[in-house]
């Protein structure tokens, strides 16, 4: 009786491990506003992986197809393979259903990157891509970070277009519009790309740095990082830093590491289940000081807005 008892004891115990464990796999991840995934051509369903990690943006490569519709991946067009129907839709059904935000912790916009790739190049099929796009977001517009006439209002997601040279000319002539251009710390000091049109900078790390993560950062290089992102933030911009080196992990902990330092705002990365279990150990206090304002004397919203699409 004594062994019978014990023994039902310890399933018991088993039981009630196994019961808290998969509680804590049902548990919601913390929504991690510096988290943006980078997601390959190739990925069949990119959105649930991102959802799941708690990451707060995606970059997705989109070409035009038939029928006004934009398709992921690779090669020919496949039926159903399209933004809307596997990203668009499932994002914004998820806001609608959780009351206008994608969790309850939310407090920045879900950044979707929507980067035109693609052999087809030639400006007027990716203007009118974007006129596609633009068609679509429309049909979400109330949960969307808007520009009405030159005044940003924030949403539960904010979409940036990359990948199209001439879209800024035409987003700065929508006086309503959904979308927004990806800049980069060219447009530091540009007059011609106020944050209303480009509020956050887009960079590739090996575009202006060599560094791997392997040996010390170099200080010249740690100086030129703190002093863009200084100037970024000064003009209302928040800042993606992304394309890292291939890397091991131990190695783009490292990068991780200084950028964060650096107060950069979002990190891309092609290593979601790593970059978010870094987040969250390493999840940044808000800072107690209000912003500054923006350096420019041009009519740029303030930096809290700015910052906040």
């Amino acid at each position: 009786m004594a062994t019978l008892l014990g023994g039902l004891a310890g399933l018991a115990g088993v039981t009630g491990a196994v019961t808290a464990g998969v509680a804590a796999v049902r548990r919601p991840r913390p929504y991690l506003p510096a988290g943006h995934a980078v997601v390959s051509e190739r990925v069949e369903d990119p959105l649930p992986d991102v959802l799941r990690h708690g990451l707060a943006g995606l970059t997705v490569p989109v070409r035009p197809g038939p029928h006004g519709e934009l398709f992921l991946g690779p090669g020919n067009p496949r039926p159903g393979h399209t933004l809307r129907r596997l990203v668009l839709a499932p994002l914004f059904a998820r806001v609608r259903s959780r009351g206008g935000r994608l969790t309850r912790d939310q407090r920045v916009p879900f950044r979707l990157v929507v980067e035109f790739a693609g052999p087809t190049r030639d400006a007027e099929t990716l203007l009118r891509a974007y006129r596609m796009l633009d068609q679509q977001l429309r049909d979400h517009a109330a949960l969307l970070s808007r520009c009405l006439d030159g005044r940003l209002e924030s949403g539960a997601v904010t979409v940036a277009v990359a990948g199209i040279v001439d879209v800024r000319e035409l987003l700065a002539g929508q006086p309503r519009r959904y979308a927004f251009a990806d800049g980069s710390f060219d447009d530091i000091g540009n007059y011609g790309a106020p944050p209303a049109l480009v509020p956050m900078i887009s960079e590739q790390w090996a575009r202006r740095f060599g560094w791997d993560g392997r040996e010390p950062f170099p200080a010249e290089e740690r100086h030129l990082l703190h002093a863009l992102v200084a100037g970024a933030h000064e003009e209302g911009r928040t800042v993606r830093v992304g394309g890292l080196p291939p890397a091991g992990r131990p190695a783009r902990r490292a990068i991780w590491h200084e950028l964060i330092e650096a107060g950069v705002d979002v990190i891309a990365d092609p290593d979601q289940a790593g970059l978010a279990r870094y987040l969250r150990r390493h999840r940044r206090v808000p800072a107690a000081s209000p912003p500054a304002a923006p350096r420019r004397p041009s009519p740029t919203p303030r930096r809290d807005l700015a910052q906040s699409v």
